[in-house]
C-alpha cells in the first residue's frame, strides 16, 4: 500500500520515530521514501544515523513532495505549523495526524486538504504493541484508508470509530494510559524498596507481575472483578491491601484523572482551532 509513495513526517519526536521504525521494520517502505522534519538538526542526525531517512529542519521541505503527510507535533505549536505548510501540501495528499485534540475540520480548513486521518496512538507503539484509535474524513479514499491502516498495524492493534469525539476519550484512556501504569509501577517499586528489596529486584518483580497479570487478563474470559476475587481470600493479605486502596479512593482518583485528561484534550482542541484560524 505504501510502495513508491513519498512520506513527509512533520515532527521528529518519540511517536514519529515509532512510526518510522515500524514502517521500515515491516518492510513497507524504504528509507528514501521518508523525509522527517524537526526544529533540532541534532535530532535529525540521530534519525538519519539510525534509519537512513532524509531529515531537515524545514517543515515545508518535508511536505512539498509528499503523498502522505504525518503531523506529529505538540498541540500547542500545531497552529503555527499548519500555517507554515499551508499551500505546500498537495491537494490530493493524505494528512495523517496524531496531534492530541486537533480537530480534522481545523486541519482541513487551514491546509485545504480534505483527506485526513486522525489517530490517537500510545507509547507501546514503539515496540509494536500499541493500541491506536482512529477515524477519517469522508473524503478519504479507500486506498488512503488502507495506507493509514498499514501504518497503524505496524504500531500494534487499531480500532476505527466513526465519531471523532471518541478520539478525545481515547486520548484520556489509552493515549495517556501508559502514564497511569508507570506511576502505579513506580509506587509499587518504592513500596518494595521500603520493605527491604533492592530497587533493581523490586523493579524486576513489579514488571514481571504486571506483565503476567496483563497477559492473564487478556487470555481469560472472566470479568476483571472475577480475576481480582481469585487472589483475594477472606481476611488475607490481598483483602487487607485492597481495603486500604479503596479507602484511599484509588478508583475515584483514577476516574477523576482520566476525566481531567479528557477535558484537557477537548481544551487543547479548542485552542488549536482558534490558533489555526489566526491570520
Amino acid at each position: 500500500m505504501l510502495s513508491g509513495i513519498q512520506i513527509g513526517v512533520v515532527g521528529s519526536g518519540i511517536m514519529a520515530e515509532a512510526m518510522i521504525k515500524g514502517l521500515l521494520r515491516d518492510g513497507m517502505v524504504v528509507p528514501e521514501q521518508i523525509v522527517a522534519s524537526g526544529p533540532r538538526a541534532g535530532r535529525g542526525q540521530e534519525l538519519f544515523d539510525r534509519y537512513g531517512i532524509h531529515t531537515t529542519t524545514d517543515n515545508v521541505a518535508a511536505v512539498r513532495e509528499a503523498d502522505l503527510v504525518i503531523l506529529s507535533v505538540k498541540p500547542q505549536v500545531l497552529g503555527g505549523v499548519l500555517r507554515e505548510i499551508a499551500g505546500h501540501v498537495a491537494h490530493g495528499a493524505l494528512v495523517f495526524s496524531i496531534v492530541a485534540g486537533a480537530r480534522m475540520s481545523n486541519i482541513e480548513r487551514v491546509l485545504s486538504t480534505a483527506a485526513i486521518v486522525r489517530v490517537m496512538p500510545n507509547t507501546p507503539a514503539q515496540i509494536g504493541m500499541g493500541i491506536s484509535v482512529w477515524t477519517a474524513t469522508g473524503a478519504t479514499s479507500e486506498g488512503q484508508r488502507a495506507q493509514a491502516l498499514s501504518i497503524l498495524r505496524a504500531l500494534g492493534e487499531e480500532v476505527y470509530v466513526e465519531d471523532e469525539g471518541y478520539l478525545d476519550m481515547a486520548t484520556a484512556l489509552n493515549g495517556t494510559g501508559p502514564a497511569y501504569v508507570f506511576l502505579l509501577m513506580e509506587a509499587m517499586v518504592d513500596a518494595g524498596v521500603h520493605l527491604g528489596f533492592s530497587r533493581h529486584i523490586a523493579e524486576r518483580r513489579v514488571i514481571e507481575t504486571l506483565r503476567g497479570s496483563v497477559e492473564y487478563a487478556r487470555q481469560s474470559p472472566s470479568h476483571l472483578a472475577a480475576l481480582r476475587n481469585q487472589v483475594t481470600s477472606p481476611g488475607g493479605t490481598s483483602a487487607e491491601a485492597l481495603y486500604h486502596l479503596e479507602k484511599g479512593g484509588l478508583r475515584t482518583v483514577l476516574s477523576r484523572a482520566i476525566w481531567a485528561a479528557y477535558q484537557r484534550s477537548r481544551t487543547l482542541g479548542s485552542q488549536t482551532q482558534e490558533k489555526g484560524g489566526d491570520g
